[in-house]
Formats: C-alpha cells, sequence, structure tokens
C-alpha cells in the first residue's frame, strides 16, 4: 500500500481483494446501527421484527404439510370426509396469507430501523470526511471521493434490508426442511436435496467471488468518468478558454468505454452464473421427484407425501433463487463498501487531546516560539520561526512565493500541528485546546473565496448560523456590500451559482467580509485577500478590512506591500525563516529585501499607469502587462 506524505493514511483508490475478515469487520461495522444505545424504540422494533420473521418462516415451513393432507384426504376412498379436506384447503390458504402478513408486518416493522442506521451511517461518514486533515483533501479528488460515498451508503442500505431477513433465514429454512425430509421419508431424499444445496451455494459463492474482479472494475472506471466529468465542469470556463470540448469530451469517452467494456464482462459472467444455477437446480429436482414417485410406485409413500415433496423444493426454489441473488448483491454492496469503511479507517492527522479545554480568548495575543514544520520530513518548510502579534496590533507577513507565508496561516487554523516549538493564543497551546475552539476564535478572508451553490444571504449567514436577518443584513452594510445586494432581481435570495462565480472577485470578497464581521471573531487572518483584484477594488476592500480589524488582532499574508504599510511590524520571509522585520518605515531604511521588493514593485505601478496614461492620450487601446500573482498551494 501507497503512503501519503505524513504516511499516515493509505490511499483507498488502490484495487484490493475484500477477505473473510474485511467482509466479517464490515457486517460487525454495521451492528451497532441496528441496536443502536440509548434508544429502546429501535431496539423493541428489532425484536418485534425477528420475533415475526421467525412466525413467517414457521408457518411457511407448515404450509406443505396442509397441503399433502389436503391432498391425501382427496385421494379415491376418503373423499366422503367432504369437511375435512375443505377445512385443510382453507387452512392452507390462511396459513399463506398469514406467513405473507407476517413478513409484510416484519418489513413494515424495519423500516424506521433500517433507515435510521442508513442515515447514521451516512451521518458519520460525512462527519468523519470533515475531521481528516488538509492534506487528505488537497490530495483527494472530489468526484472520485463522492462515489466511493454515495456507492457504499447504497450497499450499507442493501445489508441491512438484506442479511438479516433474507440471508440468515433462507438458511434456516434451508435447514429446518431438509430435517423434515430426513425425518419423514427417506434419508436419500434428504441426501439428494443436501446435495442440491451445496453444490448450488458452492457454486454461486465460487462464481461470484471470481466475477467480483470485473464489478471492482465497474467501479473504479465509474469513479473515474465521474472524476473527469465533474473536474471539466467545475473548470467549465477554462475549457472554454482554450476550446477544449472536443479533448474533455475525448478523455470522458474513454473513461465510459473502459466501464461499458467491464459491464459488458461483469453481465456475462452473471449470465453465465444463473445458467448453472438454473442446471443444478433442475438436477437436484428430477433425482428428488424420480426418488419420491418410485416411493409411491412401491407403497412406500402416498400421493400426498409425493405432492409435499415436491412442494418442499419448489417452495426452496425461491428462497435458493433469492440467495444467490443476495449473496452476489451482498459481495457487490461489500465490494462497493470496501472505499466507505476504509475513509472511516483513516485517522484524522490533526486531533484533538483527550480532556483537551476550550480556547479561551481574553486579548487575542498570538505567539509563534521557535516553530518549525515541514509537510514532507525531506523537505522543511518552517524553520525556527518566532513572532509575538500583541494583543490588538496588526503582523504582516510578505515573501515570495513558496517562503513559508501561507503555511504560518494553516498552523495558525491549526490546520497542522508543528513539529516543533509552539503556537500560543493568550499563553494556551493550540495543542492543548479543541480544534473547534481555535477556528471559532479566527475569522479569515482569503485570497479565494469559494461560495456555496446558495443564495447570497445563506452565504453570509454561513459566518454564525442562527444569526436574525437583521444582523445578517447589519453585517452586510458593514461590509458595504448591502445596496449591491438589494439591486439584484432577487436580492438577499438571489443565487450565487457554483462557487460564487456569478459574483465578481470583489463581491465575493465583500461577501467573505461581511460574513466574518458576523462571525465577531476576536483574531483575523488575511490571507492575500486583495491580491487577485484590480486597483481600485484592492483600495476599496482594504478599506473595509482595515474598518473591520479594529480592535482585534490581525495577521496578514500579502503579496502587494501596498497594503501592509499600516502593520505594526512586518516580516519578510525567505525559505522558511524571518530573514527582516520591523515597520514599513524602519524596514525601507534598511534598503534590505523588503526595500528592494519595496522598489520593485513601485516601478511596476508607474510603468502601468504610464502605458494606461499613454493609451489614454493617443486614443488607442493599450495592453498593460499585468504581474503574474503567484499563488502557495502548498508551501
Amino acid at each position: 500500500m501507497s503512503r501519503d506524505r505524513g504516511g499516515q493514511r493509505k490511499r483507498i483508490d488502490k484495487k484490493t481483494e475484500v477477505g473473510f475478515k474485511q467482509e466479517l469487520s464490515a457486517v460487525l461495522n454495521l451492528l451497532p446501527f441496528l441496536w443502536p444505545r440509548d434508544n429502546w424504540e429501535l431496539r423493541i422494533r428489532v425484536i418485534v421484527a425477528v420475533a415475526l420473521l421467525i412466525g413467517a418462516k414457521s408457518i411457511n415451513v407448515y404450509v406443505p404439510m396442509i397441503y399433502k393432507h389436503a391432498v391425501d384426504m382427496l385421494t379415491p376412498g376418503k373423499a366422503a370426509l367432504i369437511a375435512v379436506p375443505v377445512f385443510l384447503i382453507i387452512s392452507y390458504g390462511v396459513a399463506r396469507v398469514c406467513a405473507q402478513l407476517f413478513a409484510e408486518s416484519r418489513d413494515a416493522v424495519f423500516a424506521k430501523v433500517g433507515q435510521r442506521a442508513v442515515r447514521q451511517v451516512a451521518l458519520t461518514t460525512f462527519r468523519h470526511l470533515h475531521n481528516l486533515s488538509l492534506r487528505f483533501h488537497l490530495e483527494r479528488q472530489t468526484g472520485g471521493l463522492s462515489r466511493a460515498v454515495e456507492r457504499g451508503i447504497r450497499g450499507t442500505e442493501f445489508l441491512l434490508d438484506y442479511f438479516l431477513f433474507s440471508f440468515v433465514p433462507t438458511m434456516f429454512e434451508i435447514l429446518l426442511v431438509c430435517a423434515i425430509l430426513w425425518g419423514l421419508f427417506e434419508w436419500t431424499l434428504a441426501a439428494v436435496t443436501i446435495a442440491t444445496i451445496v453444490a448450488y451455494v458452492v457454486f454461486t459463492f465460487l462464481i461470484t467471488d471470481w466475477r467480483m474482479q470485473y464489478r471492482r472494475e465497474m467501479n473504479e472506471r465509474d469513479a473515474e468518468a465521474n472524476t473527469k466529468a465533474i473536474d471539466a465542469l467545475l473548470n467549465y470556463e477554462t475549457v472554454k478558454y482554450f476550446a477544449n470540448e472536443n479533448h474533455e469530451a475525448q478523455r470522458f469517452d474513454r473513461a465510459l468505454q473502459a466501464y461499458e467494456i467491464a459491464a459488458v464482462k461483469s453481465q456475462q459472467t452473471l449470465s453465465f452464473l444463473n445458467i448453472g444455477q438454473g442446471a443444478i437446480i433442475a438436477c437436484g429436482l428430477v433425482g428428488v421427484m424420480l426418488l419420491a414417485g418410485n416411493g409411491v410406485a412401491e407403497g412406500r409413500m402416498t400421493v400426498g407425501d409425493f405432492v409435499m415433496v415436491n412442494a418442499y423444493l419448489v417452495q426452496l426454489y425461491q428462497p435458493l433463487n433469492q440467495l444467490g441473488m443476495v449473496y452476489r448483491n451482498i459481495k457487490q454492496s461489500l465490494t462497493d463498501l470496501e472505499s466507505m469503511f476504509r475513509l472511516l479507517a483513516v485517522t484524522p492527522e490533526v486531533q484533538d487531546k483527550p480532556g483537551a479545554t476550550t480556547l479561551s480568548v481574553t486579548s487575542g495575543e498570538i505567539v509563534f516560539d521557535h516553530v518549525s514544520f515541514a509537510y514532507d520530513p525531506r523537505r522543511p518548510i518552517l524553520k525556527d520561526v518566532s513572532f509575538r502579534v500583541p494583543p490588538g496590533g496588526t503582523l504582516a507577513i510578505v515573501g515570495h512565493s513558496g517562503a513559508g507565508k501561507s503555511t504560518v496561516s494553516r498552523l495558525l487554523f491549526r490546520f497542522y500541528d508543528v513539529n516543533e516549538g509552539a503556537i500560543r493564543i493568550d499563553g494556551q497551546d493550540l495543542r492543548d485546546v479543541t480544534q473547534d475552539s481555535v477556528r471559532r476564535a479566527i475569522g479569515v478572508v482569503p485570497q479565494d473565496t469559494v461560495l456555496f451553490n446558495d443564495s447570497v444571504y445563506y452565504n453570509i449567514a454561513y459566518g454564525r448560523p442562527g444569526a436574525s436577518r437583521d444582523e445578517v443584513e447589519g453585517a452586510a452594510r458593514h461590509a458595504s456590500i448591502d445596496n449591491f445586494i438589494k439591486s439584484l432581481p432577487d436580492g438577499y435570495d438571489s443565487p450565487v451559482g457554483e462557487r460564487g462565480l456569478k459574483l465578481s472577485g470583489g463581491e465575493k470578497q465583500r461577501v467573505a467580509i461581511a460574513r466574518v464581521i458576523l462571525k465577531e471573531p476576536k483574531i483575523l487572518l488575511f490571507d492575500e485577500a486583495t491580491s487577485a483584484l484590480d486597483t481600485k477594488t484592492e483600495r476599496e476592500i482594504q478599506a473595509s478590512l482595515d474598518e473591520v480589524s479594529v480592535n482585534r488582532t490581525t495577521v496578514m499574508i500579502a503579496h502587494r506591500l501596498s497594503t501592509v504599510i499600516h502593520a505594526d511590524e512586518i516580516l519578510v520571509m525567505d525559505a522558511g525563516q524571518i530573514i527582516e522585520r520591523g515597520n514599513h518605515a524602519v524596514l525601507i531604511a534598511a534598503n534590505g529585501v523588503y526595500a528592494d521588493m519595496w522598489k520593485r514593485q513601485q516601478e511596476a505601478d508607474a510603468r502601468a499607469a504610464a502605458l494606461a496614461a499613454a493609451g489614454g492620450i493617443a486614443g488607442s487601446p493599450v495592453k498593460v502587462p499585468v504581474p503574474i500573482v503567484p499563488v502557495e498551494v502548498a508551501e
């Protein structure tokens, strides 16, 4: 198994076999959801459902006996007792109705248990995915991940519905019928029946295990196709920019073609399995009926006995056929559950200590104390970084791409834990407090604000779910976006589109600011919050950020130095180390790296302004070069 860079998890997209231990573990993992703690209603439902199951199977096994007695009473010489066969025939009909009544009642009683279990499994998986580390999600493909969870939930539902009330009861009924045949008739009848069942079960299990490779191949190709489709749709504009619609369609079609090949093989092997099962059942029926017919001819068995044996075999044929279907689907469901259970087995890289306390933020002081960190031990990112942000102070971090700036923000948010040193807020080590309390205390405005595909109101209210409408609109006013929202056709109910694509960059940033205002954090983090905006919008957003950060401890990670000149202290980072520190005036006077960066940015701005002015005077458009802003993905 390959491991990720931190060695914390196994990849779940690797093809693996599901062994007996894994299958047993999967079933055992579902049992707690069938017998939930502190929920006696669901437990009582399980008990009643099992009782109804036993009743239905007992009546089902007794039905052929009633049928036998009715046939014997109607044979020549006994037909005079009309009342007896009529009663038996009526009893036969009542027994069949009762068996179905018990079975349907069982399903109705168990429905709430099954659906609640499916709901809890889905919720548990959803929560677990959100608890996994940022590293995990950076390396996963959303399409394949969602497909694995979707198939896993469907597999869970099937196992809960069929394993308990189909697979186990079918085996019980088969054994009971064989015991009856052995006890009432010759051992040869039971022996042939048992041999037929054993041959059927062994053939079914072996062939099903063999053909699971094609089902697994189908799953992998399906996930691959789904991932490619979602990736292309999420990058719709990029596809259009390069006119690569056909290229994307061909990539998608190649994945679909691989799925088609695997699906055809799966269906062909399924047909072979069904033919083999039918042949085994037919041979067993012929053998038992020949033995029974010979017994009638020799006077050792009555016609009713012959009919009862036939009824038992026909009655067994249905659950046997169902057994094959159930086993196939259980194997397929376990295959589908592979990815989901292995997801649930992934241990979160960052975990709260037992008994971790809640972070208490009083003043908002931040201290990085000799912090060292690496995503991969072979490539250190931060090396002995120390700084302090006083309560209510503003610290700016600047540097070239890859210097380690964004890593500082991720460690502060506790997406990762430091390898050496410590990070403290108001004297509390972040490793000693809960992750939830840390993230509630910090508000962030990122460079690329990604919004939910919902209304503007929902995206602002996300800062503090449960806030009143007045509070949400008040936050929008403070972020200077209220007038824009009211100008929209649907106002606050206007949809923002996938990832907020219906809004401009500046509008999305204002929504992010309103969200932070509503959250009311004690500490603010601005991670390249204005670097992707035009100059005019940048100044407007910067003014809003300055207003929001009043009386709050603020950490600013910036590319454009003009946005940090007011900071109390500026850290210049390079190769994971702090190489300069001080306020703007001190760093300019030092005439070092910061001063050189400032000079180059001022010259670039002056050239851009001159070119723009020249273009306006000449009356012809001039292309102004826009500096490429490096974006850190994982420093």
